[in-house]
């Protein structure tokens, strides 16, 4: 069985963590409705994306 010949240091552990991180949503205010949406995603309320009429509502 495999064991550790050292204990492990608190650097290389935080290190080894480092990528364990919670990244934040990029959330934009819509220029037309002033309501926030994610980028590159459709409004569900108006239809527009990329300030065009995508969805019929």
């Amino acid at each position: 069985m495999a064991v550790p010949k050292r204990k492990t240091s608190i650097s290389r552990k935080k290190m080894r963590r480092s990528h364990h991180r919670v990244t934040s949503v990029n959330i934009l205010e819509d220029k037309k409705s002033g309501e926030y949406k994610l980028s590159h995603h459709i409004d569900l309320k108006s239809g527009y994306y990329n300030g065009k009429k995508i969805l019929d509502i």
